[in-house]
């Protein structure tokens, strides 16, 4: 071989190994950081100071909840093994009619008090409230961003279900639980499963990852996130584009609220109305609140949210 191609072999041979290196080097890193817990959503203390400079009042609330029994908490094992836990309340007004409140990233039950104080005094629903898989008290091996979550949520939906013997019951999560919210719309549940409704929900993790690395990192999907989506196919077994909001909703039949913050650049307002249209069977509404951030809608318009959220329960 001439000393020329050897040259070419090798260069060529480094550049391999260079990009396998940055591509699953960095995919794993990638995977680390984003789905690996390390305190993300343990502190409940720090999300209930969050809650109440959001929104004055409600820890006193939960508090007075608290207090008086009314704010229970359970733990269930699930088939997997894993102790999962969960808040729960009755109505303040006995009835028949619960809400399952799934919440987002990095969060835990302690974050959905606000929707939690809409479902049960102003709308008359008892209120469950899962940690998420390796969120709060829930155990779990890594994030799951709504994906497999939606298996979670369909355990937790008898247990619900047991304790206040609803008839109906409705989903409701934000963020990532507003994820979780399309993706288990796609799949079989009871019949006493009546409407979902999504706060700020991305349509395929794939999607939700590209617009982060950009933004956090200013790096193209390529090869980063490619690598990632394998990584985590390897230790977890699903990946990325798999993960979509958009393939789950287009089976879903049940009523569905869609909601999202008109200036939202977290979960990024264009990801509504790939859910919405996707949805092309059963009743469907959508209303993006004026002016608000990622998850803000109901802090800034609680009026307005309340007010949507029980027009589109009366109508189904």
């Amino acid at each position: 071989m001439k000393k020329s191609s050897k040259v070419i072999v090798i260069v060529l041979a480094v550049v391999l190994v260079l990009f396998l290196a940055v591509t699953f080097g960095g995919g794993a890193y990638m995977v680390n950081f984003a789905l690996l817990p390390e305190n993300r959503g343990f502190d409940i203390q720090a999300e209930r100071e969050k809650m109440e400079s959001r929104c004055p009042g409600i820890i006193a609330w939960q508090d007075e909840l608290i207090q008086s029994g009314c704010l229970k908490d359970t733990f269930v094992v699930f088939p997997n093994g894993r102790r999962m836990h969960a808040q729960y309340a009755a109505a303040a007004v006995p009835g028949n009619k619960t809400a399952i409140l799934l919440h987002g990233y990095g969060n835990n039950p302690t974050t959905m008090v606000v929707y939690a104080r809409m479902f049960r005094d102003s709308l008359g629903f008892n209120v469950f409230m899962p940690g998420m898989a390796a969120h709060g008290q829930s155990e779990g091996t890594h994030i799951q961003m709504g994906w497999k979550d939606r298996e979670d949520a369909l355990q937790w939906i008898p247990v619900a279900h047991d304790i206040f013997k609803d008839d109906e019951m409705i989903i409701f999560g934000m963020s990532m639980g507003a994820a979780t919210t399309m993706m288990l719309s796609g799949e079989e549940t009871p019949d006493y499963v009546k409407a979902f409704i999504e706060d700020a929900g991305y349509t395929s993790v794939w999607d939700q990852f590209k617009d982060q690395l950009d933004k956090m990192f200013g790096l193209p999907p390529f090869p980063v996130l490619y690598g990632a989506d394998l990584v985590c196919r390897m230790r977890f077994g699903w990946n990325f584009k798999e993960a979509s909001s958009v393939k789950q909703v287009a089976k879903s039949t049940k009523p569905m609220l869609f909601i999202h913050g008109e200036q939202d650049d977290f979960v990024p307002t264009w990801m509504l109305m790939p859910c919405y249209e996707a949805k092309t069977q059963g009743y469907k509404e959508y209303w993006i609140a004026p002016g608000s951030a990622h998850v803000r809608s109901i802090t800034d318009h609680q009026a307005e949210f309340t007010a949507h959220v029980r027009a589109f329960l009366d109508k189904i």
